[in-house]
């Protein structure tokens, strides 16, 4: 160097030189996939965090399977008591809350869907699905009990499944425009500061608190003659004015950013998917059942009497 002369290096020999490249490239592909493979891990690790647990997909998905082993075990005995009595109503009725109990068992059993990289379209979609049956099944039902039909014919049935089906579709296709198009997170429990959720689901429990409370001002007022005498429809209604006045006082807490508001909304939520169902079939379709068994056993009395199995005890 002090000569003015460049150092130089020696040749690699041609026998490392290729162990030299591989090291090289395995060691750049390593750094690369290491950094891309970083944000995943904290997005996992985010979602992690918001999941609610095995403990509280259990609390929803047990009370939902029970209900449906109990729909299965009777279910070949109430086809054919539906059979027999042939109401077009009650069958379709059944029918609906079949298919809504299954969508709610899966509902409550896909929880973790909600924090699942690549499953939110699936739980946006299964959501919409189990809302609908749900909401199918309380404005049908208010369709049957106002116009006392329990057995009747497929013209009012259509009427009837007419007028809820455009209600319902018409709130489908509102949140769906919602979640899908705004990209407002309806059913995801982690958002809890999004307006346009709480506001959805505040007009949504102030129409069904409107429904029911008008059903009861009616009922006290001087045209109660017009509603159906049927005091399990007024217990029902009762109970659901109870349940969607709570529900609309937590969306206004919640849209507020007031932290009892969400909690007594979720509380709400769980309620709902775990008793709705059970509750509506004691009050309505156990009654209907029953009162088939009672038809049937005093069928069977009127044949025996006629029969004469009943003369020694006149004797």
């Amino acid at each position: 160097m002090a000569n003015g002369q460049h150092l130089t290096l020696p040749p690699i020999p041609s026998a490392v030189l290729p162990a030299v490249i591989a090291l090289h490239e395995s060691s750049s592909s390593s750094s690369s996939s290491s950094s891309s493979s970083s944000p995943p891990s904290s997005y996992s690790d985010h979602n992690q965090i918001n999941c609610h647990g095995v403990l509280y997909t259990a609390a929803l998905s047990i009370p939902a399977a029970l209900f449906v082993l109990y729909l299965g075990f009777y279910l070949k005995k109430n086809v054919k008591k539906l059979s027999h009595r042939r109401s077009h109503v009650m069958i379709a009725y059944y029918v609906l809350l079949w298919v809504s109990a299954v969508l709610n068992l899966a509902w409550c059993s896909l929880q973790a869907w909600q924090c699942t990289s690549g499953k939110e379209v699936s739980w946006n979609l299964l959501s919409l699905l189990t809302e609908s049956g749900s909401l199918c099944l309380e404005i049908s039902l208010i369709a049957f009990l106002l116009q006392e039909n329990y057995a009747t014919g497929l013209e009012t049935l259509a009427h009837t499944f007419m007028i809820s089906g455009l209600i319902v579709g018409a709130d489908i296709l509102l949140k769906a425009i919602f979640v899908f198009g705004f990209g407002v997170p309806l059913f995801m429990d982690d958002e809890t500061t999004h307006s346009g959720k709480w506001g959805m689901w505040t007009f949504d429990e102030l129409l069904l608190t409107c429904t029911y409370g008008y059903i009861l001002f009616v009922h006290y007022s001087k045209w109660r003659d017009k509603l159906p005498p049927r005091p399990a429809f007024y217990n029902y209604a009762v109970i659901m004015f109870i349940v969607h006045g709570t529900g609309l006082f937590a969306c206004a807490l919640g849209a507020n950013g007031i932290g009892f508001g969400i909690w007594l909304s979720s509380l709400i939520g769980i309620c709902y998917h775990t008793l709705y169902l059970p509750f509506l079939y004691i009050t309505f379709l156990a009654d209907f059942f029953q009162e088939e068994d009672l038809l049937l056993d005093n069928a069977y009395y009127s044949e025996m009497r006629d029969a004469g199995f009943f003369d020694s005890d006149w004797e």
